[in-house]
């Protein structure tokens, strides 16, 4: 199987774009853990299939066996396409090369190498030691970004930070009393609750929790694993009687105040409560990341107004925009995008990059990343 000509090499990103698919099913549901999907092949037929749904259930390479079993396929000498690296450790589940290996796969072809320092390339050469050839590499960056916030958190110890925003053509997110329900259209509203439904945690500031009073929870039809809602409330302004308190699902807050009454009201209404360091623009933003890095979330969702949103920006934390433009003008009085200081020269402007432009109902939905792809720890 090591033959690299090109049919050979069709031929493999034909089934890997067929496992890739198959991780996506688990698009909403895997975390912490990252999305896997993998393809058994025998003599160019698929006879099994198989993607991780949820931490602690089977992972793609397991259930693509058992599918195989179920249909009566041997295994023996077959070749699986894995989008990820199998694992060699034991954590939730046993090692998935073990189940290869004992099945006596005869090849596999690995999108992405999983950068788990517990895995690392030690699943690959579990499986070479093991005499099973290994291919790497196939469809190495459409595999990789079935997990950005997964890898990130690996390499950097933070979660990937996608800050969604909403704007009238003209830039402004409110009007001149800060009125923003609603700028953008029914559809562009329901996107978002699909993009909660993908992160592990929705987070805001203290501004928009006392001017909003949001649940920050996924209301879309069928049974939505629910993100940790978190509120970064430097003075502890949050009233226990906040709406997201009353329903099911974990807050987290992060505060900067040894206001013992405060803290015992909150927790008592069902939030936990974290005290974080301060730097000179507030709470330690990267230090807040961290944190939730530890917790194990792969991806946080920012509906911030301006102050938080820009803070995030001048701390080079900010991983991806999500920019709904509304075909409206709201006029000058109306509320600026991004709160930051103003630039002394159009050089020092911070550049992005458009990824991705999608209509979503009468609106637009812009993706961008930092031009410098240099967000900081």
């Amino acid at each position: 199987m090591s033959d690299n000509s090109p049919p050979r090499k069709a031929m493999h990103a034909f089934y890997m774009q067929r496992a890739i698919e198959l991780a996506r099913r688990g698009w909403y549901t895997t975390r912490p853990n990252p999305r896997v999907g993998c393809v058994l092949v025998s003599h160019n037929v698929v006879i099994g299939e198989g993607w991780h749904e949820r931490a602690g259930q089977a992972h793609a390479e397991r259930r693509a066996l058992a599918d195989a079993a179920d249909l009566g396929h041997d295994v023996r000498g077959a070749t699986a396409y894995v989008t990820l690296e199998p694992c060699s450790h034991t954590a939730r589940t046993a090692p998935c090369t073990r189940a290869l290996i004992d099945a006596g796969v005869a090849c596999v072809i690995i999108g992405a190498q999983d950068p788990n320092p517990e895995v690392d390339g030690r699943g690959i050469q579990a499986l070479r030691d093991a005499g099973i050839d290994v291919v790497t590499g196939i469809l190495a960056e459409q595999c990789a970004a079935l997990n950005v916030g997964f890898n990130r958190r690996m390499t950097r110890g933070r979660p990937h930070v996608r800050v969604k925003l909403a704007m009238s053509l003209d830039g402004r997110t409110a009007d001149a009393a800060g009125r923003s329900q609603w700028i953008t259209g029914d559809s562009a509203r329901e996107d978002v609750h699909h993009l909660r439904g993908a992160a592990g945690v929705v987070m805001v500031g203290s501004g928009t929790m006392e001017a909003d009073d949001p649940s920050l929870n996924v209301r879309l039809p069928g049974d939505w694993m629910q993100p940790m809602r978190v509120v970064l409330d430097r003075e502890l302004r949050m009233s226990p009687t906040a709406r997201m308190l009353g329903i099911p699902g974990d807050t987290l807050i992060f505060t900067a105040s040894d206001d013992a009454t405060k803290i015992q009201a909150l927790q008592v209404a069902g939030a936990n409560v974290e005290r974080m360091g301060i730097d000179h623009a507030g709470l330690d933003l990267a230090a807040v990341l961290h944190r939730l890095g530890e917790l194990e979330i792969n991806d946080v969702l920012v509906e911030a107004g301006p102050i938080l949103a820009g803070s995030l920006a001048r701390a080079g934390l900010v991983d991806e925009y999500i920019i709904y433009i509304a075909p409206m003008l709201i006029g000058d009085a109306g509320r600026a995008l991004m709160s930051v200081p103003g630039l002394a020269h159009l050089n020092d402007a911070q550049r992005l990059v458009f990824t991705d432009m999608q209509p979503i109902g009468d609106d637009i939905r812009l993706t961008a990343t930092p031009a410098d792809n240099n967000a900081t720890d």
